[in-house]
């Protein structure tokens, strides 16, 4: 029976679970906590930022109160929908703790209540798959640490079959689908790994300390030091040859992207080796000028505007293909993407209406774009909808490379570097700037002609800037 004390505490404590922060993504990695336990928040503070599989987002909270419980620590991967955050909406008003998480003063009530057994199915979402309070209903006082709601469940049944509850846990470790599968990877048994997790949950952070040999037990037993010294030089040898990193966040994001884009579409790369000298003195004069003050400019500006160029008198390349409906989608607008390296991994966001802007409007977008990006604050609205991309690998030193696309998209034109080579121009061999650039796209969308025509126009305007204004 849910008693006054019961729905009084439940109202009194909110929790703010893991939203969906970007486009469907099932889960986030909880980065760093801005507040802590005790801390009064209001409605629309910033309480922790995550990083999800497409960018790093700070979430604030819905509503004001003081900070009862954080329910992950930092580096936790948490599924989207799982409350992360207890707040005491109304604090000295009641209980200290939310119901859901005080179970203990009712672990001898009843067991032949017909209508409590309903109260835990309503129940166990509350805490998201473990720690949550099991119901008063056939309970027993419990051994150990707080266990899973279906775990608590079995030890109960069990130790109604004359089993006994121990034998429970020994047989399923509390653990998540994902730290099953790391420990699993790792070839750890989750039954010899010691718990950190609220609630005797199993954590990534336990599996990578089982994994990795720790020293730490040797200095504590000074009783018998000399294992110690034995101990110690076998770790050391095996974790320096190699390191394991998990794979997760924007990382996770790249390879499955980049997996499924080229196992699906079938690429197509093309180069052109270009003189671009009279882009590269078209640099050096708008740096000059006024209209472009304030702004950063560079060739990567001139080259956006060639592609955009280009775009506009070969629309059909700017397209997708819808696999369901069997239809090609002719895009209307250009979304630009620009291929960043941040230190998160390999981001694309893409300035929405590229197309439209004029030349220092698409200056300061690029700068506002490489900014974000470094300051890892790219949200996952800046990285959705692209349709072409530029990737700039000249600033690696590197000459050219054959990029694959980005899922969805048609075409992507990766620049070389631009370096000072002997060339025929005039009729004579000369110093010029010379770059290569490469042209992927799809080809069940991009015919062999139409990329050709594409790169093609790409690098006539490099050569020629003043084609920028005969042809935009």
């Amino acid at each position: 029976m849910t008693t006054m004390t019961e729905t009084s505490n439940a109202a009194r404590f909110r929790e703010f679970k893991m939203p969906d922060v970007g486009e469907g993504l099932t889960e986030a990695e909880i980065l760093k906590w801005f507040v802590q336990p005790g801390d009064t928040v209001t409605d629309g503070q910033v309480v922790c930022e995550v990083e999800t599989a497409k960018a790093a987002v700070e979430l604030p909270i819905p509503f004001d109160g003081v900070v009862h419980e954080l329910r992950f620590p930092e580096g936790t991967t948490v599924d989207v929908g799982q409350v992360i955050i207890a707040v005491d909406v109304a604090p000295g008003s009641g209980d200290d703790a939310p119901v859901a998480a005080e179970p203990a003063p009712e672990p001898v009530a009843e067991p032949a209540e017909p209508a409590e057994p309903a109260e835990p199915k309503g129940r166990t979402p509350v805490l998201v798959g473990y720690g949550v309070a099991e119901s008063s209903t056939k309970r027993r006082a419990r051994k150990g640490t707080e266990a899973a709601p279906a775990a608590a469940s079995a030890a109960i049944q069990g130790e109604m079959n004359g089993h006994g509850p121990a034998a429970v846990a020994e047989a399923r470790p509390l653990a998540k689908p994902p730290v099953r599968k790391l420990a699993k990877d790792l070839g750890i048994d989750l039954a010899t790994v010691t718990p950190t997790g609220d609630g005797g949950v199993i954590t990534r952070e336990d599996v990578h300390a089982a994994a990795t040999p720790a020293p730490a037990p040797a200095p504590v037993q000074t009783e018998a030091p000399a294992p110690a010294p034995i101990a110690a030089p076998a770790p050391a040898s095996v974790t320096a040859r190699e390191t394991r990193i998990p794979v997760k966040g924007v990382r996770k994001a790249i390879a499955q992207a980049m997996v499924g884009s080229a196992f699906t579409a079938p690429h197509v790369t093309e180069f052109v080796t270009v003189d671009v000298t009279r882009t590269m003195k078209l640099v050096a004069e708008l740096k000059e000028d006024k209209d472009m003050a304030g702004v950063r400019v560079n060739p990567l500006l001139i080259i956006a505007k060639a592609l955009l160029v280009a775009i506009k008198r070969n629309p059909e390349v700017n397209a997708a293909w819808d696999e369901a409906n069997q239809e090609i989608v002719q895009k209307h607008y250009v979304n630009l993407g620009i291929a960043a390296a941040t230190p998160r991994g390999l981001i694309v966001p893409n300035i929405k209406d590229a197309h439209d802007q004029t030349l220092p409007q698409l200056a300061a977008s690029l700068g506002e774009l490489v900014s974000t990006a470094r300051e890892g604050k790219t949200s996952p609205a800046a990285m959705a909808s692209g349709t072409v991309t530029i990737t700039n690998v000249g600033v690696f030193g590197v000459d050219t490379g054959t990029p694959i696309l980005n899922p969805g998209e048609s075409a992507i034109l990766a620049v070389g570097a631009i370096k000072l080579q002997p060339w025929v121009h005039k009729g004579k061999v000369k110093p010029r700037q010379v770059t290569t650039l490469a042209l992927s796209f799809d080809h069940r969308l991009v015919d062999g002609e139409l990329g050709s025509k594409v790169l093609a126009d790409v690098a006539a305007i490099l050569e020629q800037p003043k084609r920028l204004i005969t042809w935009g």
